[in-house]
This record gives C-alpha cells, sequence and structure tokens, in this order.
C-alpha cells in the first residue's frame, strides 16, 4: 500500500506550522502526485481561514505546483454548521476552490441557537465528559451528516464521528450514493474498528487516506490508518489514493454543471 495523494493538510492559513510550499515539497520527496491544502472553513473561530486571504492561498498553491510539480489542490475543510447540513462553504465559494472537504468541528459559529444547543453543545459535553451518547444524539448527528453529503458536493467527508457519534453505516449508505470518500484520517482515531468493518461490509462506501498533517514532516504520513486498513481488512481496491490511483471527486464535476 503506497500513498498517491495526500488531500487533507494544513498551513499558517489555519493553524499548521509549514507553508504551501513545504507541505508541496513534502509530497514531492515522497512522490506522491497530488496535495490537498484544506485549512479550516470561515465559521472555524478560532482558525478559520478569512475570505480575503483567499487570493494568496491561491497564488501559494499555484507558485508551490510549479516549483514542485506536485498537483496542488486549493481546498478547504469546510464546517458543518446545522443539521441541516449548511456549511461554511457556500456556492458563492465554489470557483475559488478545487476540493470540498467537510466535518464537525468545535469552535465553530453557529447561525441558529438550536445548532450550538443540541448539536454543537450537546456532542461537547458528551465527550467532555465521556458519556455514553443518547441515542437522540446519535440520531441528530446522523441527520447532520446525511444533510451535508446530500445538500453540497462534498469530496470528503473528514474524520466522521470525532466527537460526533453517529451510525456511520447510514452516512456511509448516503456517502456512497452521492460520490463522497469516507476519510481514514491518519491523525486522531475516529471510527473504531468495529464501525469501519461494519461500514466495509454493509455499503459501498469508497474510501481516502489523509494525514491531516498540522506539519510538513508528516504529510503523506498514513501509519495509523494502515494498520487499521491491515486489522479490519479493508479491501485495498476501495482505496482510490493509494497504488497510483486518483479518486474521481464530484466537486470539480458540480463545478461544470453550474
Amino acid at each position: 500500500m503506497i500513498l498517491s495523494a495526500d488531500y487533507h493538510t494544513h498551513t499558517p492559513y489555519s493553524h499548521g506550522k509549514n507553508t504551501v510550499l513545504e507541505n508541496a515539497e513534502q509530497a514531492k520527496r515522497l512522490s506522491l502526485r497530488e496535495i490537498g491544502i484544506t485549512d479550516h472553513g470561515f465559521a472555524h473561530r478560532a482558525f478559520g481561514i478569512k475570505r480575503k486571504e483567499m487570493p494568496a492561498l491561491i497564488r501559494d498553491c499555484k507558485a508551490a505546483q510549479n516549483a514542485t510539480g506536485v498537483r496542488v489542490l486549493v481546498g478547504v475543510e469546510a464546517n458543518i454548521l446545522s443539521v441541516e447540513g449548511v456549511t461554511d462553504l457556500k456556492p458563492t465559494d465554489y470557483a475559488d476552490f478545487d476540493l470540498f472537504i467537510c466535518g464537525k468541528h468545535v469552535l465553530v459559529g453557529y447561525d441558529r441557537f438550536y445548532d450550538f444547543r443540541k448539536y454543537f453543545l450537546g456532542n461537547l459535553l458528551t465527550d467532555k465528559f465521556k458519556r455514553e451518547p443518547s441515542q437522540k444524539l446519535r440520531a441528530l448527528n446522523t441527520k447532520a451528516y446525511i444533510n451535508t453529503i446530500r445538500n453540497n458536493p462534498v469530496d470528503i467527508l473528514s474524520h466522521l464521528n470525532h466527537r460526533c457519534p453517529s451510525d456511520a453505516v447510514e452516512v456511509a449508505k448516503c456517502a456512497a450514493d452521492y460520490g463522497t470518500y469516507i476519510e481514514l484520517n491518519s491523525a486522531k482515531t475516529h471510527l473504531t474498528d468495529d464501525e469501519l468493518s461494519a461500514i466495509v461490509a454493509k455499503t459501498s462506501a469508497r474510501f481516502v487516506v489523509d494525514s491531516d498533517a498540522h506539519r510538513a514532516e508528516r504529510v503523506g504520513d498514513y501509519k495509523i490508518s494502515e494498520e487499521q486498513i491491515l486489522r479490519v481488512g479493508v479491501p485495498l481496491e476501495r482505496i482510490d489514493n493509494i497504488d497510483g490511483r486518483l479518486p474521481a471527486f464530484r466537486f470539480n464535476e458540480y463545478k461544470k454543471r453550474m
């Protein structure tokens, strides 16, 4: 198993430590074909990229691609903002981006108090006090993930179930239907072995392996994911950014039809 591309990396445009160029240089050292620069979305209160910074990010990505020969995708790790699946990447932003990944995060600004109280606070308190998540919370989170996939052309769902427990099988079924990839994140444990095994057995969802690197030295690091893949027995043919393969993402296809 050899990584072909790493679609989840951070830079100082959010809270990564190294520049776009440094991430791309590490990708080149590892012979990756593509890299995604996916800093946190606009609604992240602590680390989100600002819309006024987009021209600079686009320039940096183009310059890094020219310097390294690695394709450098202008991406974002957008935030889920509501149970209805609203995100902070709006259609008016789409022209600036090549790659749309999305997930649940803390320190995010919500438009409605309902989503802050039920979606954010419910998950925060469950995680902080190590409570067993209620069925209501799981159902709410499952609905938020599914609506996000249905209502937005998301390429990759990042770290599914990290601090946001859901019915991962139902989410993965929806992801398969809409062509959204399930990320196997090598920075944090997010799916249990049982959850990943169930996704493989009960759905046709496809996967990408990402580093979620916040330092250039971690770009292309897939050790944690590889260990779980081997443990669970995930068929390698269902992982689309390894062994020379590259994914067929839905976001750019969607933009062509706009």
